[in-house]
């Protein structure tokens, strides 16, 4: 169907109406990208900031003056103990707590410290100690002193220096629970092995009766087919 003049320009009019919707649904679209864009980037920068603020706070249940944290005579245990310190601290005192363990990593990021107190408190020289012991034989006793954290159990280790003790003698207390899963496992293993054993010599058993029974049964028709035939023959010679 051929488009008279009249029709002509209502088509171009339309067609300038949905280029200009196009074009602005795509400029609104691209402004909203950008305005997520720039909300995500402000979120990670205000999260980093909040991160780098919390790692230069003192520490809950500490007091904390130009570098030195002093945390003693706190009441603190080792599930209290903050997961880390100001990266400026100088001092770190831990003196007369409840802590049984040190946190793995707890003082290595203070390249400025030079002074920890540890003394007073419960420590357990399990495998918890490792940490606690190659801190004070790596470090010089002007950091630590070492002479007045001992042990407070387990009984044969009791009154102890953490630092005198040998890996043989720590580990010796050391209790895994994997160990206790591996210990399960073998005997869960040994007694399907048993099971699966005396299954085995069962059929093995039931096999052997079996082709003795067969063999009796063989033996029994052969007999019996045999006596059969002979009276037969008897018959028929009597016959």
């Amino acid at each position: 169907m051929l488009l008279t003049e009249s029709h002509r320009p209502i088509l171009s009019k339309k067609s300038y109406r949905t280029h200009n919707c196009e074009a602005t649904a795509y400029e609104n679209s691209r402004r909203l990208s950008n305005d997520m864009m720039d909300l995500l980037l402000f979120s990670l920068l205000v999260l980093l900031g909040v991160k780098g603020q919390e790692s230069s706070v003192c520490p809950h249940s500490c007091t904390c003056n130009q570098g030195h944290v002093n945390c003693s005579h706190k009441s603190l245990t080792s599930s209290m103990l903050p997961s880390h310190f100001p990266p400026g601290t100088t001092r770190v005192n831990l003196n007369n707590n409840l802590l049984t363990i040190l946190p793995n990593g707890l003082l290595d990021d203070l390249p400025n410290l030079h002074s920890v107190t540890l003394h007073g408190n419960l420590w357990v020289c399990d495998c918890g100690v490792l940490y606690l012991r190659a801190l004070l034989t790596r470090q010089p006793s002007s950091v630590l002193l070492p002479l007045n954290v001992s042990c407070t159990s387990p009984p044969s280790l009791s009154g102890r220096l953490v630092m005198h003790l040998t890996e043989e003698e720590v580990l010796e207390f050391c209790h895994y629970w994997y160990c206790d899963l591996a210990l399960v496992s073998q005997v869960c293993l040994f007694v399907f092995m048993l099971v699966q054993g005396l299954l085995l010599l069962a059929v093995f058993v039931f096999l052997r009766r079996f082709e003795r029974l067969s063999r009796e049964a063989r033996r029994t028709k052969m007999e019996t087919s045999a006596f059969g035939e002979s009276v037969m023959a008897n018959e028929r010679e009597a016959l």
